[in-house]
C-alpha cells in the first residue's frame, strides 16, 4: 500500500506568475496519500500512519519530467565508449581500438557521442576496419541520426557492405537492434540504475522514445525496474499492432499500489534528420551541399505519408510526437496535424518560419524542446546554418505565442538532467559564455514551469522536488541565474507520496 506521507515545513515555488513572482515566503505542510495531494496548509497535524518529512524551510517544486528520453539508450551509456573528444574519424577510430583490450568487453563494442561534420574527412568502414579487425564495433552519432559500423558488424546485423555510413530510416532500423542486443547484455539493472541516478536529480517522470514497441516491452520491464512515471510511445512500425491491441494514449499499463506509473503516450514519428548529418529538411539548401544527396536535408515522411500516420492515429485514439528539425519539416508537420485535426506535440522544432511560431499556437500543439542542444550546436549552427542562425531555438517567440513549452534532454544526445536544460533556457549558453541570441532566452520561472507537471495543490499528484536553493534567482543576472540552476542541489525527490 502507497504510504500517506506529510511534508512539513516547505516554501511553495510560485511559477503562476509572467515570469518574474517571488517566491512564497510563508511555510507550509503538504499531505499526501494514495498518490495525490490531500491538503495544504500552514499546520497540518500528522496522523498515526503518515510517514513524516520535515522540509526546514526548503523551497518546493513540482516534480521535473524530461519529455523527450530514448532511456535504453541512455541505460547504456556507462557501456558505451565515449568518442565525442575526436576530432577526426582516424582519432574515433583509435579509441574504438583502445577499448576493445579492456576487461569486461563484450563481443559487441558501441561506441558514441561522434559529431563529423566539422571532421577533415568523412568516416569510412575501411578506416575502421583498419582500427578494429574483426569484432563487431558500431559507432553511434552525438545526435543519434547515423551510425558508423565495421565490417564485422555489418555482417553481424544483415547489411551489404558499404563505403560509409548509415542514415536516417536505414540506421534507425539497425539501431533498434543494436540497442536490443546492448540491452541483453546488460540486463535490466541498467534501467533502474538510470532512474534511481534521474530522480537524484529531481526527476519523477520521463516520456520514453526508445525504438520498440513500448507498450509492449515496458509492462514487464516497469514491474521489474519502475521508479520514475514513465510515458511510452510507439513506432510507424509497430502503429497496426498497437491498434490491434486496443492502447491508446492515456491508458494505464502498470502501476504501483494501486497508483498509475505506466501510461501510454504518442505515435513517434520522425519526418526528417538532424543539423549535425545535414538531414534536417529545411526551405534554404545547406552551404556547400556538394556531395549531400538531398541538398535540402531529408524528408522521411512526405506530407501525404505523415497526414495519413497522423490521421490513423487520431482515428484509433492515439496523439502524435513529430520529430521535425528543419523549418521545412516543421511546415510540413503542421500542414498535417492541420489536416487532420491530429494533437500531440512537435518534437525538436530547432529550426521554424516566424510565420510557423503562431500556426504551431493556433493548432494548440506542444512545443517539446531540448535546451541543452543549443550549447552542442552552437558552432555548428553557424558554420552550417550561417544564414538562418537566428531563427533557432525559439524559446521566447514560442512562450510569448502561447505556445506550450515542455522540456526535455533527448537523452543520450544530451544527459537526462533537467537543470542542464534549465540553465541554458535561461542563458542560452554556458554561465561563462556569451548568451547565444539572449532575445530568446526564458525567465528561470518560465524555464521551471516548462519543466514540470501540474501543481503543488490538492488533487494532484504527490510528486515534489525540495530544494536547498530559491530556484527563481531572483536579481540574478542570466549568467548567475544559468549557474545557480546548472548546479542546483535537489535535496529530496517525492514520486507518489514515496521519497525516491
Amino acid at each position: 500500500m502507497t504510504p500517506a506521507t506529510l511534508i512539513r515545513r516547505v516554501r511553495l515555488v510560485d511559477l503562476s506568475g509572467d515570469g518574474s513572482p517571488a517566491t512564497g515566503s510563508g511555510e507550509v505542510d503538504v499531505a499526501i496519500a494514495r498518490g495525490r495531494i490531500t491538503a495544504v496548509a500552514p499546520r497540518l497535524q500528522p496522523a498515526g500512519d503518515q510517514a513524516v518529512i520535515d522540509g526546514e524551510g526548503r523551497w518546493a517544486l513540482p516534480g521535473l519530467w524530461d519529455a523527450h528520453v530514448h532511456l535504453g539508450q541512455w541505460s547504456l551509456g556507462r557501456s558505451r565508449v565515449d568518442v565525442s573528444s575526436a576530432d577526426s574519424a582516424p582519432a574515433a577510430a583509435a579509441l574504438m581500438a583502445a577499448a576493445l583490450g579492456r576487461p569486461g568487453v563484450s563481443d559487441l563494442v558501441v561506441g558514441a557521442g561522434y559529431r563529423s561534420p566539422t571532421w577533415p574527412e568523412p568516416p569510412t568502414v575501411d578506416a575502421l576496419d583498419r582500427a578494429t579487425g574483426q569484432r563487431p564495433v558500431v559507432l553511434i552519432s552525438g545526435d543519434c541520426h547515423n551510425g558508423w559500423l565495421n565490417s564485422a558488424a555489418l555482417a553481424r546485423f544483415g547489411l551489404a557492405p558499404r563505403a560509409g555510413v548509415l542514415l536516417e530510416a536505414e540506421w534507425f532500423a539497425v539501431l533498434a537492434d543494436v540497442v536490443a542486443a546492448e540491452l541483453a547484455q546488460a540486463g535490466p539493472r541498467s534501467y533502474a540504475a538510470a532512474q534511481q541516478e534521474a530522480a537524484r536529480r529531481g526527476v519523477v517522470g520521463v516520456i520514453d522514445y526508445e525504438f520498440e514497441p513500448g507498450f509492449r516491452r515496458w509492462p514487464e520491464r516497469y514491474a521489474a525496474t519502475g521508479l520514475l512515471r514513465v510515458q511510452t510511445s510507439v513506432y510507424p512500425d509497430d502503429l497496426d499492432e498497437a491498434i490491434a491491441s486496443g492502447v491508446r494514449s492515456g491508458d494505464v499499463l502498470a502501476g504501483r499500489d494501486g497508483v498509475p506509473m505506466l501510461t501510454m503516450g504518442s505515435l513517434k514519428i520522425i519526418s526528417d534528420g538532424s543539423l549535425n548529418t545535414r538531414t534536417a529538411r529545411c526551405v534554404e539548401p545547406y552551404p556547400n551541399a556538394d556531395g549531400l544527396a538531398e541538398a535540402h536535408g531529408v524528408q522521411n515522411y512526405d506530407l501525404d505519408a505523415l497526414t495519413q500516420l497522423l490521421a490513423q492515429a487520431r482515428a484509433h485514439g492515439l496523439t502524435a510526437a513529430v520529430h521535425a528539425i528543419g523549418d521545412a519539416a516543421v511546415s510540413t508537420a503542421l500542414d498535417a496535424f492541420e489536416a487532420t485535426g491530429a494533437t500531440g506535440s512537435l518534437e525538436h522544432a530547432q529550426l521554424m518560419a516566424t510565420a510557423d511560431v503562431s500556426r504551431l499556437a493556433r493548432l494548440g500543439l506542444t512545443a517539446s524542446v531540448q535546451p541543452a542542444h543549443l550549447l552542442d550546436d552552437r558552432a555548428v549552427t553557424h558554420q552550417l546554418w550561417p544564414d538562418r542562425a537566428d531563427r533557432c531555438f525559439p524559446f521566447a517567440s514560442l512562450a510569448a505565442a502561447g505556445v506550450r513549452l515542455a522540456f526535455g534532454s533527448d537523452a543520450p544526445v544530451a544527459p537526462l538532467d533537467p537543470w542542464l536544460a534549465i540553465s541554458a533556457a535561461v542563458h542560452r549558453g554556458d554561465p561563462d559564455d556569451a548568451p547565444w541570441n539572449p532575445a530568446q532566452a526564458l525567465s528561470p520561472v518560465q524555464a521551471l514551469a516548462a519543466s514540470v507537471r501540474g501543481r503543488i495543490a490538492p488533487g494532484e499528484p504527490g510528486d515534489l522536488v525540495l530544494l536547498d536553493d530559491d530556484p527563481l534567482c531572483p536579481d540574478f543576472s542570466s549568467a548567475e541565474a544559468a549557474r545557480r540552476l546548472r548546479w542546483m542541489d535537489v535535496w529530496a525527490t517525492v514520486i507518489s507520496g514515496v521519497p525516491a
